[in-house]
């Protein structure tokens, strides 16, 4: 026995002398741990076997050799071994830092912080992994039974996107051992047993053919002394192993290197097919895309990050069409095929959610049915590898879908993922895998062979958000979701007494009449709710498993990194040194808008004394309050849940960057009072904006969103002053999706409030960098005389209204961002100043925006429209914030 295989004993919650006894009867470590867990060795003590005090070892690599054996090189080479294997011990389990008490059972240690020390790397996003991986001839074999010819899985392909060192090393020990064309006999009776490499990594056409195939296959009997022989592991195969009482007649689960072989076959097969499924798909939308007439206005187009989420920024670069881009045009919706690719995409899950459930099964699984076998206690290093690499990255695709309704509508997938991310954070040796970051391809260096042929590649991995932080963004999305579908909450009164007629109900009537009540929310409503529960439940026993394996340091840890829902209160100061660079500020301000684009808040109007005590209902700081207040306790289940799903797209989804961002405001109890606020993007005359001028509120109705919400533009200087042709000095935003001009309206039941709706529209389209071109019938003078005097008189509007304005009195509830948005970007601010009043024509302002005539007017000040004066007061406000 060696001190590895007692230190694995003991991981399993063996105490030291358990172990030492149980190796001693049974050679086999697999064996031993099997009657450990029977309970056979219950009786031993610590004293009945001699035993000196060893330290908790690591998981043993390849680099280790024999455990019996002394490395020439000595200490030195005892220290090379020991930095090649740490990553693998740093995955598997916390062992260098865990200090486990003889005797205990399972549980880590809850004071270790497994981001202290050497391990904070593995689970940093700044990790970096370089693969070689070589092109292999492929290999095909035919099944005797049904003359079938199947492709077998390479060396290359067994060992893809697994980096040098201890994962490659297991993972090529198994692939050599089950590549052997005999396996010698485990009774040391000389006879040798045959076995194909086939039946271990055949790529048939489906997993359960694969399954079938391998499990009739397994299981040998030698020739000469007739024992049972399971051919993966070489190891004979008892009647003890088999009784367990519904796997018992499974040889599948007899060792841990079935498991490896079984979860690497199929994750394969799930990454391929889940890739040519994508490819599928995407092929049939480039191939509608071909056959689709351009449409003549502009279209926005989503736009793809780092980690390929869709982000729908509406700070396009790109030359603008000459017209009025904010209503124009006579385009529709064309649908055509809608519902064949929504039966496409239906079909697509299925079959992944079948091939996912149908591996599941092999997943290591303390909480199997009938109890837990040999495999689920040991899990072999190439399944950890795997699950790593070829599960996440499924796992990440399907993580980064920004659309709640649309998890919802592919429930039948998302519920499987979930019972998959749920069955890993069970397992102690898997759960770190919640926290680590997805490795993702970053770069590919092909080197290329004499005959054109690529033969070689480097490639360079990348760590990208895990499975918990993605699960985090989906989880704030149901949270808000649920908030939608709770519908309006009325102020807390005290119960109501029963009435004689309701006193005399039994309970089996009261319950009959609760469920009627209950049936009249529609079924859509109700398969969001269990959709969103669904996520909030895995995420909370994720959460719990982390808990009871990894310690509490290491959740408290990965709930500081989770991105979250702030509140003004509880956001940091954000501030920047003033000799900081200009990507520094840049990424301050990114990382505080983040934080900050989206939350709820109390937009109530406090209650005075000689308010009607016989009306409940509040008021609202709010244009819209009078319609709020009437649709107080409407319960309107379509309404319910068009809000749901618009505020579970909006708590993760606004834009946000350095040129222009949307910032919202949700009431806490009334999620249908919405304020949002825009700033305005580079390259525009409103490219400083932050301000009431682009302050809108926001009312979903009582038809939402079968109707557009309606849009009040708030900011107007008194009703005086029009920054744009399509926004008013009345409030009225002149917007085809709002019907308030001809063009592309709003589609029922399909447009929505940020992504093909009112916030892109006016952030993208009015918000333009010649705002002039916004009214029809001046739509072909671009680059005139004319539209340039417009954008110089709504610089003036912007800094003398809007800025100072702002600055000086900010509207309620975006003071903390108007003041953190003029901080952090003073310097450019400044900077931008100087430009506009270089570029000023001298010409007064002129509220409404209109067309010039006559000669500029002087102020008291000598200059001749006052600009300067503004711009000079301005800098004195960004001074003033920067102390």
């Amino acid at each position: 026995m060696s001190e590895t295989e007692i230190q694995q004993l003991v991981e399993m919650g063996a105490t030291p002398a358990q172990a030492r006894a149980a190796l001693k009867q049974y050679k086999d470590v697999e064996q031993a741990a099997e009657r450990f867990f029977e309970g056979k060795f219950d009786h031993i003590k610590d004293e009945d076997v001699e035993m000196s005090e060893s330290k908790p070892q690591r998981p043993p690599t390849p680099e280790d050799g024999d455990d019996e054996k002394m490395d020439s090189d000595g200490e030195a080479a005892q220290e090379d071994s020991d930095d090649d294997g740490a990553d693998y011990a740093d995955y598997d389990s916390d062992f260098d830092d865990m200090k486990r008490t003889t005797g205990t059972t399972g549980g880590g240690n809850a004071n270790v912080d497994p981001y202290s020390g050497k391990r904070r790397i593995f689970f940093s996003k700044d990790r970096k992994e370089e693969v070689i991986e070589i092109e292999e001839y492929p290999e095909t074999m035919v099944i005797p039974e049904t003359n079938e010819t199947v492709p077998i899985l390479t060396q290359g392909q067994w060992m893809k996107g697994c980096p040098e060192g201890g994962e490659q090393m297991f993972l090529f020990s198994l692939y050599s051992q089950l590549s052997s064309p005999t396996c010698p006999c485990p009774q040391d009776c000389g006879a040798s047993i045959s076995r194909s490499k086939g039946d271990f990594f055949a790529l048939h056409p489906d997993f359960s053919t694969y399954i079938d195939r391998l499990r009739a296959r397994v299981a040998k009997t030698c020739p000469r002394c007739h024992s049972k022989v399971c051919l993966a592991c070489g190891e004979p195969i008892s009647v003890d192993h088999e009784k367990h009482s519904t796997t018992r007649e499974d040889p599948l689960f007899h060792c841990p290197d079935l498991q490896g072989v079984i979860l690497g076959v199929g994750l394969t097969m799930l990454d391929d097919f889940f890739s040519q499924q994508n490819q599928d798909a995407a092929d049939n939308v480039d191939s509608s895309i071909r056959n689709t007439k351009r449409r003549k206005t502009d279209s926005f187009s989503p736009q793809e990050n780092d980690e390929g989420d869709l982000l729908y920024y509406a700070n396009v670069q790109g030359k603008r069409a000459k017209g009025g881009t904010g209503y124009d045009g006579d385009a529709t919706e064309d649908i055509t095929g809608q519902l064949r690719a929504q039966a496409a995409q239906r079909a697509r899950d299925e079959k992944i959610s079948k091939l996912l459930s149908a591996i599941r099964v092999f997943l290591p699984n303390l909480n199997r049915e009938g109890g837990g076998r040999t495999s689920d206690y040991l899990v072999h290093p190439t399944a950890l590898a795997h699950l790593r690499r070829r599960f996440n990255h499924v796992c990440s695709k399907l993580l980064q879908n920004d659309s709640l309704a649309d998890m919802s509508d592919r429930s039948i997938l998302y519920f499987e993922l979930l019972e998959w991310l749920e069955t890993i954070s069970n397992h102690e040796a898997l759960a770190s895998m919640m926290a680590m970051p997805i490795m993702v391809v970053a770069s590919v260096k092909a080197i290329t062979a004499k005959n054109n042929q690529i033969r070689e590649r480097t490639i360079v991995y990348e760590g990208s958000s895990g499975p918990r932080e993605l699960l985090e963004g989906i989880a704030i999305q149901a949270q808000a979701a649920l908030k939608g579908l709770e519908g309006n909450k009325l102020p807390d009164t005290p119960p109501e007494e029963l009435t004689e007629e309701q006193k005399r109900m039994t309970v089996d009537m009261r319950e009959k009449v609760e469920g009627q009540a209950a049936v009249a929310v529609s079924d859509e409503n109700q398969k969001l709710l269990r959709f969103c529960r669904r996520i909030l439940a895995t995420v909370k026993a994720i959460d719990r498993s982390l808990r009871d394996t990894k310690g509490d340091a290491f959740v408290d840890r990965l709930h500081a990194s989770l991105p979250n829902i702030s509140s003004s209160s509880s956001a940091p100061q954000y501030r920047v040194e003033a000799g900081a660079s200009e990507e520094a500020v840049q990424r301050a301000y990114m990382d505080w808008a983040t934080r900050v684009r989206f939350e709820y808040c109390d937009m109530t109007i406090p209650t005075t004394g000689t308010a009607d005590e016989s009306d409940s209902t509040p008021h609202y700081k709010f244009f819209y309050d009078n319609e709020a207040r009437m649709l107080a306790s409407s319960d309107i289940p379509k309404r319910s849940l068009a809000i749901a799903k618009e505020l579970a797209i909006l708590t993760t989804n606004l834009p946000v960057s350095w040129g222009s961002s949307i910032f919202l405001r949700v009431d806490e109890t009334r999620v249908d009072v919405i304020k949002g606020l825009i700033t305005g993007p580079e390259g525009t005359p409103y490219v400083l904006v932050v301000m009431e001028n682009f302050l809108f509120d926001i009312f979903l109705g009582p038809s939402y969103n079968q109707s557009p919400p309606s849009v009040k533009y708030m900011t107007t200087n008194g009703g005086k002053f029009r920054f744009n042709p399509n926004l008013y000095a009345d409030g009225k935003v002149c917007l085809s999706l709002l019907g308030t001009w001809q063009g592309p309206g709003w589609v029922a039941g399909k447009s929505t409030l940020l992504q093909v709706g009112v916030l892109i529209s006016i952030q993208s389209m009015i918000l333009c960098d010649e705002p002039y071109l916004n009214e029809p019938a001046w739509a072909s003078s671009g680059g005139s005389s004319q539209s340039l005097a417009y954008s110089a008189n709504v610089r003036r509007m912007v800094v003398k209204t809007a800025m100072l304005g702002n600055l000086k009195n900010p509207p309620e509830p975006f003071g903390d961002i108007i003041e953190t948005h003029f901080r952090l970007k003073a310097r450019s601010i400044s900077i931008q100043l100087d430009e506009w009043l270089r570029k000023d024509d001298g010409k007064p302002t002129s509220p409404d925006g209109g067309v010039y005539s006559g000669n500029p007017k002087s102020d008291a000040s000598g200059n001749s429209n006052g600009f300067a004066k503004d711009i000079e007061e301005m800098k004195k406000e960004l001074k003033k914030l920067e102390n």
